[in-house]
């Protein structure tokens, strides 16, 4: 047995050609989806990040109003940057690329964001939305992966799905969108405190890693036929690649592959969706302003 890829990277290109169409759409209202995304400072990562989504705003007609500031901001120019976004009404999602430099809160931060324009669903008013159920922004990641699993058809009523991490950024918001009535599965959250790892993680019908790691995740601990989605990124040192390093997840890929039904391959798995859900996100903040 071989699992099926999930190809995140088609996926990703389908969510993001719908999300240009509606753009397009909304253009002949004279309102054209703006983001703007915050980095401050030169985190080789961050930056990639963020060129990948201005990248991705530019492929979608949407305007791009982001910033780029020195390391040496400090955390009041930062809230007063974030404070002219919030009154632009032009700007329709605010992003502020984490991590930020140690000498800034981040919580301050995001609680800073006007959750109205809080396209990350990381301000406590969109969590606290997302945990009743009510309507929000969902956090981009966990978003990607429900989406994932509804584009290929895979079953979620009924099933386990058993979550390796407990993140504020992917596994608790994930856990709730997987136990909410639409996708209706039972869930397990696993995590550093968590003892017989392996006896949870064989129980699951889908089984999601988001912890950080390298190669957590064995062909021992999964169940034949499982569903396998790796949200890890890790950068590993790999002498025959140009960048001097290669992008591995969480799972140990060939391994599990020959014991799963289904699996996401590290690059182009879950990676591409959370860049199309932010867009997903920008545009509905757009389409919003109608409705005022």
């Amino acid at each position: 047995m071989s699992a099926e890829i999930i190809d995140g990277k088609a996926i990703a290109e389908q969510v993001r050609a719908d999300v240009a169409e509606k753009a397009a759409e909304l253009k002949k209202t004279g309102i054209i989806p703006c983001l703007a995304v915050i980095l401050v400072g030169e985190n080789p990562a961050s930056v990639s990040y963020v060129t990948g989504k201005q990248k991705a705003l530019a492929e979608a007609g949407m305007a791009d109003k982001s910033v780029r500031l020195p390391e040496n901001t400090t955390e009041d120019e930062l809230l007063a940057l974030i404070d002219r976004l919030n009154k632009d009404d032009t700007v329709h999602g605010i992003l502020v690329q984490l991590p930020l430099p140690k000498h800034i809160n981040e919580d301050r931060v995001i609680m800073a964001i006007d959750p109205k324009k809080d396209v990350d669903g990381f301000h406590p008013v969109n969590v606290g939305n997302l945990m009743i159920g009510r309507k929000s922004f969902l956090p981009c990641t966990p978003h990607g992966v429900v989406v994932l699993l509804k584009k290929m058809n895979i079953e979620t009523s009924g099933k386990h799905c058993v979550i390796i991490g407990r993140s504020n950024i992917v596994g608790k918001p994930l856990a709730l969108l997987m136990a909410q009535r639409e996708v209706n599965s039972t869930v397990t959250i696993c995590h550093t405190g968590t003892k017989n790892l392996a006896e949870i993680t064989k129980q699951a019908d889908i089984l999601v890693a988001a912890v950080g790691h390298p190669s957590t995740v064995t062909r021992d601990m999964v169940k034949p036929g499982a569903v396998v989605i790796d949200v890890g990124v890790n950068r590993i040192p790999d002498e025959t690649k140009k960048s001097g390093f290669r992008l591995v997840g969480d799972v140990d890929f060939d391994a599990v592959s020959e014991t799963a039904s289904y699996i996401t391959p590290v690059p182009k798995g879950v990676g591409p969706m959370t860049i199309a859900m932010l867009m997903v996100n920008t545009l509905e903040a757009a389409e919003n302003t109608l409705n005022k």
